[in-house]
């Protein structure tokens, strides 16, 4: 008989858990700034204004809604609006790539928010968690021993687990970057974090219950397949820029 793993879930832990992620995140990002960053986003930071931060947060908060919201209102048992992070990672993406264009900026303007969005998504998954069902980040159901209850006595894949170790990992390693001073790190480190991000997401995305658009892929696998693309494509056009030593604008 297989022993589930109960996990006791409360609805305020999402806020807590949310709340120790925004500021620790912000702390590691002023830390990392400090230590190595400082010098690397001189450049860029220069050629922005109020304007990019403002296109930074409303698509943002655009990206998340609508797409946590897109996904959530097929649920035909109980249609709701609901957020997603990688909506969110997205929204910021599109709408700064876009400022960008029309600014005329090349280049990287996302390293000091690598550390804080990987430390925040490590705690935020644990926030998922022990909120429980209620959350709907929950897995689909599994034998395997791991498996966990979230109150409805039915073992499923801890999939905030997964994605909160693969992220734990991607930065411990982007820390070691930053601490031997490698370029990808300093220099692509954002676009490093889009390719692992959106490339473990797309794993678990097959492990939770979401409906699906087309064949067996759900709306955040094909945000997350635009992810990777987003981050070689960029990633590859920041060695052309590095070869002709254009450094001064990748940040």
């Amino acid at each position: 008989m297989l022993t589930l793993v109960t996990v006791t879930t409360a609805p305020w832990a999402h806020i807590v858990f949310d709340l120790f992620a925004w500021t620790s995140g912000g702390l590691l990002g002023f830390v990392l700034y400090r230590w190595r960053l400082r010098a690397q986003t001189a450049t860029i930071a220069g050629q922005i204004d109020g304007f990019y931060f403002l296109a930074l947060a409303v698509g943002a908060g655009c990206g998340a809604w609508a797409a946590g919201s897109i996904n959530t209102l097929q649920d035909q048992a109980a249609p709701a609006l609901s957020h997603s992070i990688v909506g969110a990672l997205v929204g910021a993406i599109v709408a700064v790539e876009l400022y960008k264009r029309v600014r005329g900026i090349a280049g990287s303007t996302g390293t000091v928010f690598v550390g804080s969005f990987a430390l925040g998504v490590v705690i935020g998954r644990l926030g998922c968690l022990f909120t429980g069902l209620s959350d709907r980040t929950f897995g689909t159901p599994t034998s395997l021993p791991w498996a966990v209850d979230l109150g409805d006595h039915i073992g499923r894949h801890p999939v905030q687990i997964y994605e909160a170790i693969s992220m734990a990992v991607f930065l411990v390693a982007y820390l070691v970057g930053l601490a031997q001073r490698r370029d990808w790190a300093l220099r692509r480190g954002f676009y490093a974090l889009a390719v692992v991000y959106g490339a473990q997401r797309f794993v678990w995305e097959f492990l939770k219950p979401y409906p699906t658009l087309v064949g067996p892929l759900n709306l955040f696998h094909l945000m997350c397949a635009g992810l990777v693309i987003y981050g070689i494509d960029y990633w590859r056009a920041d060695l052309v820029r590095a070869r002709c030593g254009n450094h001064g604008s990748a940040a």
